[in-house]
C-alpha cells in the first residue's frame, strides 16, 4: 500500500517520506511588502468560525435549527464571510498574523445532542455528517474559496482543521455511520496506546475505525444525500479514481484522507491543524501528509501566479496534554511511547506553556530556546498558546493579565497561537454557562469601541498592545525562529539571532520599563549607524558609541533594523 502511494507521489513531483519544518527563507507576497517567512516563527490566529464574526445572517439556522440551546452551545451567526470581512479591513494584517486557523466548515450533524450540559448543536465543527460539503450554517464552498484568496493576498496562511478520528453523534435526525465504518465502544480510559485509540473519546461520539484496511462501502445516507443534492455520480467518479490512482484500499480512513484532500487540491490550504491526534494510530498522519504534500504541490502547479512561495504543506497536531518537555516522544500511558513527529508533523501544540508563562519571562525563553534550537525538538517546534477552545485552564482565566500575557507569548521562542479575543480581554467565564462553551463566548467586537471591559481593561489598548508584538514578530523571524542569550538584569534585556541559508535576523528586547529616558548597550549585536526601529513606541533610533538612546519609551522596547 505505502509502496503504491509513494509512486503516485513520484509521479505528482511531491517529496515522500518524514518531512521537518523548512526553515529555508521564503518571500512571502502581501498586501504591504515582502517579508521573509519561516514556519517557526509564525503568528497563527485560532477562532471558532460561528463565534467571530457574522457576515451573512441569512445563514444563520440552517437546517431548522434553532437557537434553543443551552446557553452557548446554539449556533450564533459567525460564518465564513464574517472572516473574510476581517482579513479585507486589515485586522489580522495589525494583529501581525501570518497563519489563520479556524474550526472545521464542513457540515455538520443537523440535530442537537443533550448529554450532561445541556442542548447542544455542532456549532463548533467538531461533529462531522458529510466531510464533502460546506454546512450552510458556515456559509458555502465559493465563501471558502474568497476566504483563501484573500488570505492569501495578504501573506496570510491558512491552516484546515481536520478530524479523522470520529463522526458527530447520533441525534434524533442523525442516524449512526455503518457498523463497518465506526465503533460505539468502550468508551477509552486512556490507559495505554489500545484504551486511547481503539476506543470512543467520549459516549456518543462514535470512533472511525482508523486502524483497519477492510473495504466498505459508502453509507446510504451519504449516497442518498448526494443523489438528492445533484452530485452522487461526480462524487462516485472521484473516489473511483482517487482510489485506482492511489492503489488503496477503501477503508474508512481513506475515504476521510480523500475528502479531506479535496481542499487542498482545490483552495490551495496550506496546513492542517490535527484534532485528536493521539485517538489514532500515529502512522495514518504520515500517510495523510503524504497525500497533502502531493495535492499542494499539484496546486501549486497549477496556480504558481497565487501561491504565496515554495514551502511545503505543513502539519500540527493536538497531542492533549504534550508538553515540549517531553521532546519527540509522547507517553500514552504504560511507557508506550509514541513520536508523533516522525509521523508528519512539524509542530505539537504545547499545552506547557500557559504554566511556563508564569514563571520568570528569562525561564522560559531560555529553555525554549535551548529545546528548540539545540534539544532533541532541533529542527521542529512547538506551537504556544495562553487560552484555547477546549482547555479549561488557561493562563489567565479572568482577563487579569492580559498585557502580560501578550508579552510572554508573542516573544516565547516557538510557533504562537492567539486564540480569539486574547488580544480584546474576550471573557472566558461567562455566567449562566456549563463547560467549555465558558471558553467560547462571541468575539467581543463591540468591547474594542468601548471604554473598558468588565474587568476594568480596555479592549483597545489590549488590542494594540498585542499588535505591536505582533508585527515585531512578524517583522523578524529571530522573535520565534532564533536563538535566545540573555544581556541584562535591570532592565531585563535579551537578544534573538537567526541564521540560516543566506537569511540573517536580530532583534533587542527590554522588558518591564519604567523610566521616562532609557540608554541600552547594545552589546556588539548592531553596528554604530545602525538606524533601528522601536516597535513599541514608534519612533527610530540610531545606534551611537555602542548604545540606543530612547525617549519616552514604552513599557517594553522592541528593537530591529526596518
Amino acid at each position: 500500500m505505502r509502496s503504491k502511494l509513494f509512486l503516485l507521489l513520484f509521479a505528482l513531483g511531491a517529496c515522500t517520506g518524514t518531512q521537518k519544518p523548512n526553515d529555508e527563507t521564503q518571500t512571502t507576497t502581501t498586501t504591504e511588502e515582502v517579508k521573509p517567512f519561516v514556519w517557526n516563527n509564525a503568528n497563527i490566529y485560532f477562532l471558532l468560525t460561528d463565534r467571530f464574526n457574522n457576515g451573512d445572517k441569512a445563514n444563520d439556522q440552517a437546517f431548522d435549527r434553532k437557537p434553543d440551546g443551552a446557553k452557548l452551545r446554539s449556533f450564533e451567526g459567525g460564518d465564513i464571510k464574517g472572516i473574510t470581512e476581517k482579513i479585507k479591513e486589515g485586522y489580522f494584517d495589525k494583529l501581525g498574523v501570518t497563519a489563520l486557523w479556524f474550526t472545521p466548515v464542513w457540515e455538520q450533524v443537523h440535530g442537537f445532542t443533550d448529554e450532561g450540559t445541556g442542548k447542544t448543536y455542532a456549532y463548533h465543527g467538531y461533529w462531522a455528517r458529510d466531510w464533502t460539503a460546506i454546512d450552510p450554517n458556515f456559509g458555502t464552498f465559493m465563501d471558502l474559496k474568497e476566504m483563501v484568496d484573500t488570505a492569501h493576498e495578504h501573506g496570510i496562511r491558512v491552516l484546515l482543521d481536520v478530524v479523522v478520528n470520529h463522526t458527530g453523534p447520533v441525534t434524533d435526525i442523525d442516524s449512526q455511520w455503518p457498523d463497518d465504518w465506526v465503533r460505539v465502544s468502550p468508551t477509552c480510559a486512556f490507559q495505554d496506546i489500545e484504551t486511547t485509540t481503539r476506543c470512543t473519546l467520549v459516549e456518543n461520539l462514535p470512533d472511525i475505525y482508523t486502524e483497519s484496511d477492510a473495504p466498505v462501502e459508502l453509507p446510504a445516507f451519504l449516497v442518498d444525500k448526494w443523489k438528492e443534492e445533484g452530485r452522487l455520480e461526480q462524487e462516485m467518479k472521484e473516489l473511483d479514481t482517487f482510489f485506482a490512482s492511489t492503489g488503496l484500499p477503501k477503508a474508512p480512513r481513506f475515504y476521510i484522507m480523500k475528502w479531506i484532500v479535496d481542499y487542498v487540491r482545490e483552495l490551495g490550504i496550506d496546513g492542517f491543524r490535527v484534532d485528536t491526534a493521539k485517538h489514532t494510530e500515529a502512522e495514518i498522519w504520515a500517510e495523510l501528509k503524504e497525500l497533502a504534500v502531493a495535492a499542494f504541490e499539484g496546486w501549486k502547479k497549477e496556480n504558481p501566479d497565487k501561491k504565496l512561495d515554495d514551502q511545503p504543506f505543513f502539519m500540527m497536531a493536538e497531542v492533549y496534554n504534550y508538553r515540549l518537555h517531553s521532546g519527540q516522544e509522547f507517553d500514552m500511558g504504560k511507557g508506550e511511547m509514541v513520536n508523533f513527529y516522525q509521523n508528519g508533523f512539524e509542530s505539537l501544540i504545547n499545552f506547557a506553556f500557559k504554566d511556563d508563562g508564569h514563571r520568570s519571562a528569562e525561564a522560559t525563553f531560555s529553555e525554549y530556546s535551548e529545546i528548540l534550537n539545540t534539544g532533541n525538538l532541533k529542527g521542529y517546534s512547538v506551537v504556544n498558546y495562553v487560552s484555547s477552545h477546549d482547555d479549561g485552564h488557561p493562563y489567565d482565566v479572568n482577563r487579569d493579565s492580559t498585557l502580560v500575557a501578550g508579552t510572554k507569548l508573542l516573544l516565547a521562542p516557538g510557533i504562537t497561537q492567539i486564540y480569539y479575543g486574547d488580544e480584546t480581554g474576550r471573557p472566558l467565564v461567562v455566567e449562566g454557562t456549563k463547560g467549555d462553551a465558558n471558553l467560547r463566548s462571541f468575539m467581543n467586537w463591540s468591547e474594542l469601541d468601548a471604554e473598558a471591559t468588565a474587568n476594568g481593561n480596555n479592549a483597545e489598548a489590549i488590542y494594540e498592545h498585542w499588535a505591536k508584538l505582533g508585527q515585531f514578530r512578524k517583522d523578524h523571524i529571530s522573535v520565534g525562529a532564533g536563538i535566545h542569550e540573555k544581556i541584562g538584569d535591570a532592565p531585563y534585556t535579551f537578544k534573538r539571532t537567526y541564521s540560516k541559508d543566506g537569511l540573517e535576523d536580530k532583534v533587542l528586547v527590554a522588558l518591564d520599563i519604567s523610566a521616562d529616558h532609557l540608554v541600552i548597550p547594545v552589546n556588539g549585536l548592531f553596528k554604530d549607524g545602525t538606524v533601528l526601529k522601536e516597535y513599541y513606541s514608534e519612533q527610530e533610533v540610531t545606534v551611537k558609541n555602542g548604545v540606543v538612546d530612547i525617549s519616552e519609551p514604552g513599557r517594553l522596547v522592541l528593537l530591529g533594523e526596518s
